[in-house]
C-alpha cells in the first residue's frame, strides 16, 4: 500500500516537475480559478458542519456520544472557523468533567491549548497545559503532551518582541521536542513529520526533502495534510533557495487550503509576499486581498497580524499602479475626443463649402440661360457672358483660397476635391459630400480605440459586469464586437464620467436616450440600487 501511494505522489508530481516554469504558470491558473470558486468548496463544508450539528441535537448531552461528535466539530472547524473549533473544544472538556473521564479531559486540554497557541493566546494555552497532572496522565497522550509543549514555546519564541526571551522559549521548545522524540516511534503520525524537521533544522535538506516525499505520498489534494506537508517542502526550498520550487509548493498548499475549504493558512500571503517582491502586482493584490478575507473570517488575531504588514504594502503600490494608469488613459481619451472634434470642425467646413459651391453652380446655369435667351443682341451676349466668366472667376478663385487652408488636415480630401472639379464632375462631388461615411467611420474608429485602451486596462470588465447582472440577463457580445454601447456608457462610469449629459455628447444620443440605457441595464441587475457603484469598483 506504501508503495502505491508513493507511485501515486511520482505520477502526479512528475508532469509539474519536468515542464518547470510552465508547470508553475499552469498550476497558478489553477490557482487563480480556485479562488474564483472559492465559495463552491465553503459551500460543502457548511453543508457537512450542519449534518454534523443535525445529529448532535439529536444525541443526549454529558454523553460519550456527544464527546466523539463535539470531537467531529472540532476538528472541521480547527482550520476553518477559530472561535467555534474552541467552543466546541471548551464544551468537551465540560463533558469530559462530568464524565470523570480524565482521558476526555486531558486530550480536550492539550488539542485546546495547542489551538490557543496557534492563534496567539499563549497565556490562555500555557494555563491550560499546566492544569495537566503529569502524574495522571495517559501513555497514549505523552506525544500529545511534549508535542503541544513544543508548540505553545516554539510559538512563544518566533512571535516574541524579547530576543532574550526567545532565546529562552526555543531551549524549553528543543527540551521538549527531545522528549517528544524519546517517545514517538515510527508507527506515529508525528514520527516522520518531526524527523523532517529536524534534518531541516540540522542543514541536511536533500534528506529532508525525502522525508517530505514519504509523507506526501500519504496525503491527497485538497486535504489539510496535503497543504501542511507542501508548506512544510516550501520551507526546504526556502533554504535551499530554490525559489522556483518553493513558489511552486506555496501554490499547491494554497490550492489545497481553498479545495477544502481551510482559513487557516500561511501559504497564499507566503506566495503573494514573492510575487510582489518580483513585481507579479496584478496576482501579488490578488492572492493576499483573497487571503486576507479568508483569515478575516477564520478570526485569529495573530493570522491578521501576520498578513497585515504585506497586505497593507501590496493594497498600496497596487493602487499606485491603478493610478499611474488610469492617468494615462485619461490622457488617452482626451486626445481621442480632441482630434474628433478636429475632424468634426475640418468636416463641417468642407461640407459648407460644397454647399457654397453648389450655388455657384447654380447661378452658371442661370447665366447660361440668360445667355441663349439674349442672342438678338450679339454685344449685349459677349457682356453677359464676360460677366458671367468675371463672376466664376470670382468664385472659382474664392473657394479655391478657402480650400487651401484645409490642406493641411484634409489633403487627401482636397486632392480628389480638386481631381473632380478639374473633371468637371460635379454631380459625383456632390454625392461624395452627402455622404456620412466619412464622419461615421471616424466615430467607429474613436470608439474601437477607446475600447481598446479601456479593455487594456480593465481586461475583465465584461466578465464582471456580468457577474452584477441576473443570470438571463448577462451581455454577450458578438463576434467583431469589444464594448456595445451598454458596456461603453458602463466603462464611461468606470472612469467617473457619471453625467448622463456628457456620455450622450461623447456617444452621440440624446440626453434622453442615455437615460433609457442606463434605466434598462439597471432594471437587468441583482442589486439595482447598488448597481453604478459596484461598477465604479470593477478592478
Amino acid at each position: 500500500m506504501q508503495l502505491k501511494r508513493v507511485i501515486f505522489y511520482l505520477l502526479f508530481a512528475m508532469p509539474f516537475l519536468a515542464s518547470g516554469q510552465h508547470s508553475l504558470d499552469s498550476l497558478l491558473l489553477r490557482l487563480d480559478s480556485a479562488i474564483e470558486n472559492h465559495t463552491t468548496y465553503s459551500d460543502l463544508k457548511e453543508k457537512h458542519l450542519e449534518e454534523l450539528k443535525t445529529k448532535r441535537r439529536n444525541i443526549a448531552l454529558n454523553t460519550e456520544e456527544e464527546y466523539q461528535l463535539n470531537a467531529q466539530l472540532y476538528k472541521e472547524y480547527r482550520p476553518y472557523i477559530c472561535d467555534s473549533a474552541i467552543f466546541y473544544k471548551n464544551r468537551n472538556i465540560e463533558v469530559a468533567k462530568s464524565l470523570n473521564n480524565i482521558r476526555f479531559l486531558y486530550e480536550s486540554q492539550l488539542d485546546l491549548a495547542y489551538l490557543l497557541a496557534s492563534t496567539g493566546m499563549y497565556f490562555e494555552a500555557n494555563r491550560l497545559i499546566t492544569s495537566i497532572d503529569r502524574e495522571k496522565l495517559p501513555e497514549s497522550l505523552q506525544s500529545d503532551y511534549y508535542n503541544t509543549y513544543r508548540h505553545v514555546y516554539s510559538e512563544l519564541a518566533f512571535y516574541t518582541q524579547d530576543k532574550s526571551g526567545a532565546k529562552e522559549y526555543w531551549r524549553v521548545s528543543s527540551r521538549y521536542g527531545d522528549s517528544l522524540n524519546m517517545v514517538l516511534t515510527v508507527n506515529d503520525e508525528l514520527y516522520h513529520s518531526m524527523k523532517e524537521e529536524n534534518l531541516r533544522n540540522s542543514g541536511r535538506l536533500e534528506e529532508a526533502l525525502r522525508v517530505n516525499d514519504t509523507i506526501l505520498a500519504n496525503y491527497t489534494l485538497g486535504t489539510r495534510e496535503f497543504a501542511i506537508t507542501c508548506y512544510t517542502r516550501s520551507t526546504t526550498y526556502r533554504k535551499l533557495k530554490d525559489t522556483a520550487n518553493q513558489k511552486y509548493y506555496l501554490a499547491l498548499s494554497a490550492l489545497s487550503d481553498i479545495y477544502s475549504a481551510t482559513k487557516d493558512h500561511a501559504s497564499l500571503w507566503m506566495l503573494a509576499d514573492i510575487l510582489y517582491r518580483e513585481n507579479d502586482m496584478e496576482r501579488a493584490y490578488n492572492y493576499i486581498r483573497f487571503s486576507w478575507s479568508e483569515t478575516v473570517f477564520y478570526n485569529a488575531r495573530l493570522r491578521s497580524l501576520q498578513s497585515a504588514g504585506i497586505l497593507s504594502l501590496i493594497d498600496r503600490t497596487y493602487q499606485a499602479t491603478i493610478e499611474k494608469k488610469n492617468k494615462q488613459l485619461k490622457n488617452y481619451l482626451l486626445l481621442s475626443v480632441a482630434l474628433g472634434l478636429l475632424l468634426t470642425v475640418a468636416f463641417f467646413s468642407i461640407y459648407f463649402q460644397m454647399r457654397r459651391l453648389a450655388q455657384i453652380r447654380k447661378y452658371l446655369q442661370e447665366a447660361n440661360g440668360n445667355l441663349k435667351q439674349l442672342n438678338e443682341d450679339l454685344n449685349a451676349l459677349n457682356s453677359d457672358l464676360s460677366e458671367s466668366n468675371h463672376i466664376k472667376e470670382v468664385y472659382i478663385g474664392h473657394f479655391i483660397k478657402l480650400c487651401s487652408t484645409y490642406i493641411d488636415k484634409m489633403d487627401g480630401f482636397r486632392r480628389k476635391v480638386n481631381k473632380k472639379l478639374t473633371a468637371g464632375q460635379v454631380p459625383e462631388l456632390l454625392a461624395i459630400t452627402r455622404s456620412q461615411e466619412m464622419m461615421e467611420t471616424e466615430f467607429e474608429a474613436l470608439y474601437r480605440d477607446f475600447d481598446k485602451a479601456f479593455l487594456r486596462i480593465f481586461p475583465h470588465f465584461v466578465e464582471k459586469v456580468n457577474e452584477l447582472l441576473l443570470e438571463d440577463e448577462k451581455i454577450v457580445l458578438k463576434d467583431d464586437e469589444l464594448l456595445n454601447v451598454e458596456l461603453r456608457i458602463l466603462a464611461l462610469i468606470r472612469l467617473g464620467i457619471s453625467n448622463s449629459s456628457q456620455i450622450a455628447e461623447f456617444l452621440r444620443y440624446s440626453v434622453n436616450t442615455i437615460y433609457n440605457y442606463r434605466a434598462k441595464i439597471k432594471s437587468r441587475a441583482i442589486s439595482r440600487d447598488e448597481f453604478e457603484e459596484l461598477i465604479t469598483q470593477i478592478r
